[in-house]
């Protein structure tokens, strides 16, 4: 397994809907990440700041880089923009974080 960590940013007035959008995630969005090799994905929210951190293995770079391209995807981007900052294709603004240690 691959190993993906990246932060996002949640709007301050929005942490609630956020989470309860999570705890309602499509079954059909789920599926979608499982088909493109997601495991134990996690987000964490510092709520102090509104970035959120977020935690996945992954099969392979590919097959995950193609979860960005499925309808579904889409769909929850839109559905989640107006609660995240955002790029102007609807996609959460990320910063792709470097593995620095890792003890198992």
């Amino acid at each position: 397994m691959i190993r993906k960590a990246s932060i996002m940013y949640v709007n301050k007035d929005s942490y609630q809907e956020y989470k309860r959008r999570h705890d309602e995630i499509w079954p059909e969005m789920v599926t979608e990440l499982k088909a493109h090799g997601a495991h134990n994905y996690s987000i964490f929210l510092d709520r102090d700041t509104g970035i959120l951190f977020a935690y996945l293995e992954i099969e392979n770079e590919e097959k995950w880089a193609q979860m960005s391209q499925t309808t579904i995807c889409q769909k929850w981007w839109a559905y989640m923009e107006p609660l995240m900052k955002t790029n102007p294709d609807n996609s959460p603004v990320t910063v792709d974080l470097k593995e620095v240690f890792f003890l198992a």
